[in-house]
């Protein structure tokens, strides 16, 4: 079946009631006919829930979606994004190993990175988005992952998931690449070489704000290390959350197909203005990797960032002439957001640390929702007026 197809057709068993929509099991645990049926199930000689910490039908409907809509073999589903980050990470890796990670990683990833993974012995090397061809380089005899995020947050630089793909094949690495951004609707990156795909759910995946989540998928053996470290520490997904993320993965494709519509026309208007600077939107011919963001993405997402006049004061000033849309953290929701990442979100960088990843202070970034393009273009343009 196609991908939307499968989005809404594959469900978990129907009920002895025939419901036609999945039910909410809001169940902390699950009952056993006898003691045999209760020893085989821990013993894991049979398929069955136990626990809601360690699998629920609701959570499980998410999981075996995502898991065939990015092409892997198994996955687990989290509480939130950085709970599958966090979780497999500490699932795969031991005191002594070493990452080489992207530079251009969402802000709490770079955090986990260099000040809690150092405390377990946990080292990692970055290399900037525009230099992947270095990556062979950092790699040292103990490195064990490599890790990136494209697009990435909130520059949209585009890394190429086929080279580096090889490059973690030839040195044995587990490549672990953060799909949040794309989505599986518009790039799967297990078919250039990852072994795992992570992904906030909270994003894209749910689309209207509504609940937190996160996934991971991919390889069998390594999905299973990460389930036994999850059920046991305990970052599990919510029945509800997962009820509601599958539900909203139903309207995946036409969400993000319209989303992608306005986000070129925001893209477009933008690159005209003239206290516009620069434009980052992947399917823009100016971008610097559009060739590779054509070869390995279906259309160009939701978010595009752009570089405005006036540095952090016409940042602030554009923030407080918007009207319509929305100043939030946020992301991938229906309605529109701006967010100035220099005074907010990665505020707590230094100021070389924000420019080694393309955070000027002049960034702005706009997840593109599902109003009309026109209106959000108006109260771009407006706010744009204020900048200088």
């Amino acid at each position: 079946m196609n991908f939307e197809t499968q989005a809404i057709r594959h469900q978990a068993e129907r009920t002895q009631f025939d419901e036609h929509s999945v039910p909410l099991y809001l169940t902390s645990s699950f009952i056993f006919q006898d003691a045999e049926d209760m020893r085989a199930s821990f013993a894991e000689e049979k398929p069955k829930n136990l626990y809601s910490r360690f699998s629920n039908p609701n959570v499980s409907e998410f999981v075996d979606k995502v898991v065939t809509m990015e092409g892997a073999e198994s996955g687990y589903a989290f509480a939130t994004g950085m709970a599958a980050i966090y979780s497999t990470f500490a699932a795969l890796l031991s005191a002594g190993d070493h990452i080489v990670s992207c530079q251009s990683v969402f802000g709490s990833t770079h955090t986990l990175f260099t000040k809690y993974f150092p405390k377990w012995n946990i080292e990692t090397t970055y290399f900037k988005a525009e230099e992947a061809e270095k990556v062979e380089s950092l790699i040292q005899p103990n490195t064990k992952i490599l890790y990136l995020e494209t697009p990435t947050n909130p520059a949209i630089e585009i890394l190429d998931l086929e080279f580096l793909g090889k490059i973690a094949k030839k040195y044995n690495l587990i490549f672990v690449v953060d799909n949040c951004f794309a989505t599986p609707y518009l790039q799967q990156p297990i078919k250039f070489g990852a072994d795992i795909v992570v992904h906030s759910a909270t994003k894209l995946m749910d689309g209207q704000g509504r609940v937190l989540g996160g996934v991971a998928v991919g390889r069998e053996d390594l999905i299973r290390e990460i389930y036994l470290f999850s059920r046991n520490t305990g970052p599990a997904m919510s029945p509800f959350n997962a009820w509601v993320l599958s539900k909203s993965l139903e309207t995946l494709a036409i969400r993000i197909e319209k989303h992608c519509e306005n986000a070129m026309k925001v893209a477009e208007f933008l690159e005209s203005h003239p206290n516009v600077e620069l434009v980052k939107y992947p399917f823009l011919p100016s971008h610097p990797n559009y060739e590779i963001a054509k070869k390995q993405m279906k259309l160009g997402g939701n978010v595009v960032a752009f570089e405005i006049k006036g540095g952090t004061d016409g940042g602030r000033n554009f923030l407080n002439a918007i009207q319509m849309c929305s100043l939030s953290a946020n992301l991938g929701d229906t309605r529109t957001i701006v967010t100035h990442p220099a005074s907010t979100t990665h505020s707590k960088l230094s100021d070389d640390e924000r420019n080694q990843v393309g955070i000027t202070a002049g960034l702005v970034r706009c997840s593109v929702g599902l109003e009309h393009a026109d209106d959000i273009i108006a109260d771009l343009k407006q706010a744009l007026e204020t900048v200088i």
